[in-house]
């Protein structure tokens, strides 16, 4: 998205723009609310969607204060992953929600949110190889909500996030919900286990960005 977006401002703006983005995502994941900050003096709204391809599109574009940056100046953000939690597949879910075929346990989910609210070391969560020096994140919102259909989704919301973090506790708390880890686990991993001992990274596709707050 961040390529995409600077060339369409260096084109927009006749001189190339960098970017500083609030949230990276991986290839696959959604932003709904992605924020991104540049240097100089706002494009328009119509004159960078008029140049940006048909999946990619700027809700906003405004003027900000002297030396604002969309990255540092963050004090949260909100993630939703979306689960189809039923046996059969929904075309219409296809790229926008993991399929989970198996029986799930949603006490044990509702737990396993709980216990992420407040201060953990994440360690479990990130690959091993990884730029990240320090792994504590502080959870300020972890739920999991019914919503249409069949489909159920995580919002979570902390200080700052590890790379494959969420996709990392979504995948460890499934195993959960479906007897294959004990919960007891789940609670130990969370004091900086290692990678190893969690789940599955989840797909790309069910995880969206959804705000930046500042």
């Amino acid at each position: 998205m961040q390529a995409v977006l600077e060339q369409a401002l260096a084109e927009a703006a006749g001189r190339p723009t960098p970017l500083t983005v609030a949230g990276r995502t991986d290839a696959g994941v959604h932003a709904r609310g992605q924020v991104a900050s540049h240097a100089g003096i706002p494009v328009t709204r119509g004159r960078l969607n008029s140049v940006l391809p048909s999946d990619l599109r700027v809700v906003a574009s405004d003027p900000a204060a002297e030396g604002f940056d969309a990255r540092r100046d963050a004090r949260s953000r909100t993630y939703r992953y979306r689960v189809l939690a039923r046996p059969d597949f929904s075309p219409f879910e296809r790229g926008r929600a993991l399929h989970w075929r198996y029986p799930l346990d949603r006490d044990a989910l509702d737990d396993c949110a709980a216990a992420l609210l407040g201060t953990h070391d994440f360690t479990a969560f990130t690959p091993k190889q990884t730029h990240h020096v320090r792994f504590e994140r502080h959870v300020l919102r972890a739920e999991w909500l019914a919503a249409e259909g069949a489909v159920i989704e995580l919002w979570i919301e902390a200080d700052a996030f590890l790379r494959h973090m969420v996709r990392t506790l979504v995948g460890t708390m499934l195993s959960v919900a479906c007897g294959r880890f004990e919960a007891d686990l789940f609670l130990g991993l969370l004091e900086g286990r290692p990678r190893a001992q969690a789940g599955d990274t989840a797909a790309a596709h069910g995880l969206y960005l959804e705000s930046v707050r500042y």
